[in-house]
């Protein structure tokens, strides 16, 4: 029989030596971290097909706490965990103790971990500590996730982060670039032990709606859902919208600084008398003026660029120019504080919050803790709304369809939950892989059959704009929605004409410069195929970077407009048969580009 290959050791991915047998090196590690004789940072992976062992212990890694498992015996015994409950020990005496152990990446390759004690078996190496632990601190705070398909987990957690809700107590102290702040956010009936234990009650995301899953003549189709009008008119959805500018006096090379002020008709750049009608002596805006888009909010005059300018007469004269600071492109408010302070270089600043409340319209963003959302397409009066036989209307209408093909489940548990939740005053648990079970349909379904509800929540409706009764029962229950602060009003642009770039000559980029829309080589294609050439010409030609120049007959190379001599002139071959033609600057640039590679590009011009 062969003589068994050598183990070669890893240290953080370095070659640091050989074992006879890699599998007794990193048992041997692992019993003297146990042991507390080696550091609790460390981990090892043994690779047996290859015989390695992998040692890391360098920062930076992410690791998880499991429970240690030994010969089919769970290390957490009853007494310790009475002891925990009495808190005669915590959570770090039990990792010095070898009881619970943190586990990386690479380690976890060697690990056969059981989700809970009934599924220990004589392989089993670690017990998950609680299997919502998989499960990062955004999923916890969902209900139910266990019930959603796994393709929803990462679009609920990128909802809850994108919520308006109540993200800091102080908010009003704050000068944060932008926020937003739910006028009545509430706490969800249905929670999680996470939500429970970060106290995030304190920090709500949305609010509890009624909502009913049905059409209603086509308007929510796909994702988009209607609102109840009343219910936005009470403040359903409300929000306020905080922008924050700051400018300081800064100071330049030969003693020269900006100065807050309202700037002089001399000025270079004055914007006009009316636009510092709002600023007070001082060069900054008071509180509580209203605002429009490019008023200016802090009067500053800066010093020239050059430290000299010449003037007419040859004689140097200092010129300041106006550099205020004006609101943003498309937006307006009035403003809520002004903060004047002083930097650590000793120049003043200015801090400027400005507010608007946000209103839900059409073409705002909501979404369930689930992953669905949608776009409101209609805000319907409450007397042409759907409503049941109590005379309950929703306030909120779902498209249906969003529900099985999407496999959202937790949602339809979470809505019959928190029916349940609001008809017996209290609030029901939702933690991920909780002990709410496969029985938690049943418990809602008695609740509900207890106030004379259908057990499955469903309810008998009558269409508002005719009166008549529906043909089929309509799902109907309470569920936590969260306003996005995807909004129409911080997205609506619109330019016809406007700013250009410098080097293309093609409309600027962006809502705050007044910029344009791209119009790509997709949208190109879409017109070459349908073939309407004159309308492709108009978008990427006039409405973009035309330019006029002057064609040389003879050799090709594109000439110049002389003034003096009121003609046209090729400088490379001195021609005078010259013709102006309508090309796209951008083009003009290449050509320039190429010239510069020391090859002459030549335009052929076609005999018309």
């Amino acid at each position: 029989m062969a003589e068994e290959k050598r183990g070669t050791v890893y240290l953080e991915g370095k070659l640091i030596g050989y074992v006879k047998s890699g599998k007794a090196l990193a048992e041997e590690i692992r019993k003297n971290r146990r042991a507390g004789i080696l550091s609790g940072e460390i981990n090892v992976l043994y690779i047996k097909r290859l015989n390695e062992v992998h040692i890391n212990a360098d920062r930076g890694r992410a690791r998880k706490p499991y429970i240690i498992v030994e010969g089919g015996k769970s290390r957490l015994t009853p007494e310790l965990i009475e002891r925990l409950k009495t808190k005669e020990v915590d959570f770090n005496y039990l990792i010095r103790h070898g009881v619970i152990e943190y586990l990386d990446a690479d380690e976890e390759e060697n690990a056969y971990a059981a989700l809970n004690e009934n599924e220990i078996t004589n392989k089993t190496t670690h017990l998950e500590i609680d299997p919502a632990s998989m499960l990062g601190l955004t999923m916890n705070i969902s209900v139910f996730p266990e019930y959603n398909s796994i393709g929803r987990h990462p679009v609920t957690s990128n909802f809850l982060k994108q919520s308006q809700g109540l993200y800091s107590v102080n908010f009003n102290r704050r000068y944060d670039p932008r926020s937003f702040i739910l006028y009545y956010p509430q706490m969800p009936i249905v929670n999680s032990l996470a939500y429970r234990a970060l106290n995030m009650k304190m920090h709500p995301t949305g609010q509890n709606l009624i909502v009913a899953t049905s059409t209603y003549y086509g308007y929510n189709m796909k994702d988009a859902i209607i609102l109840n009008k009343a219910a936005v008119d009470r403040g359903l959805g409300r929000s306020v919208f905080y922008r924050s500018y700051t400018d300081e006096e800064r100071r330049y090379p030969g003693s020269q600084q900006d100065h807050f002020r309202i700037p002089s008709p001399t000025t270079d750049g004055y914007l006009g008398e009316h636009a510092y009608a709002k600023l007070s002596e001082d060069g900054i805006v008071e509180g509580e003026m209203d605002l429009k888009e490019a008023d200016v909010i802090v009067g500053k005059v800066s010093p020239p660029r050059f430290l000299e300018e010449q003037t007419g007469f040859g004689v140097g004269e200092e010129k300041n120019r106006d550099n205020s600071v004006t609101v943003r492109g498309g937006e307006e408010g009035v403003v809520d504080s002004v903060m004047l302070s002083e930097t650590t270089g000793a120049t003043r600043i200015a801090k400027i919050r400005t507010r608007s409340i946000k209103i839900p319209e059409v073409g705002d963003k909501f979404a369930s803790r689930h992953g669905q959302k949608g776009v409101i397409a209609l805000i319907v009066d409450q007397n042409d709304m759907p409503f049941t036989k109590d005379g309950i209307v929703p306030d909120l209408l779902l498209n249906p369809h969003s529900l099985p093909s999407r496999m959202t489940f937790g949602h339809m548990l979470e809505t019959l939950g928190a029916k349940a939740g609001s008809l017996k005053a209290t609030q029901f648990d939702g933690t991920p892989f909780g002990t709410h079970g496969k029985d938690c349909v049943d418990k809602y379904g008695k609740i509900l059959e207890e106030y004379g509800f259908d057990k499955f929540g469903n309810e008998t409706m009558y269409d508002g704009r005719t009166g008549r009764k529906f043909d089929a029962q309509v799902f109907t229950g309470v569920i936590y929605y969260q306003r996005l602060w995807h909004m129409v009003s911080l997205k609506l642009q619109v330019r016809s004409r406007g700013p250009v770039q410098i080097l293309t000559r093609q409309p600027t980029e962006g809502r705050p410069r007044r910029g344009g829309l791209k119009f790509g080589e997709m949208e190109r294609d879409a017109l070459v195929g349908h073939g309407a050439s004159l309308l492709l010409k108009e978008r990427m030609l006039d409405q973009s970077d035309k330019a006029e120049i002057w064609v040389c007959n003879d050799c090709g190379d594109v000439g110049y407009y002389d003034y003096i001599k009121n003609t046209p002139v090729c400088q490379t071959c001195g021609g005078k048969s010259l013709e102006m033609v309508e090309i796209s600057y951008a083009f003009k640039l290449l050509l320039d580009e190429v010239k510069s590679l020391h090859i002459l590009p030549r335009i052929k011009m076609k005999s018309e």
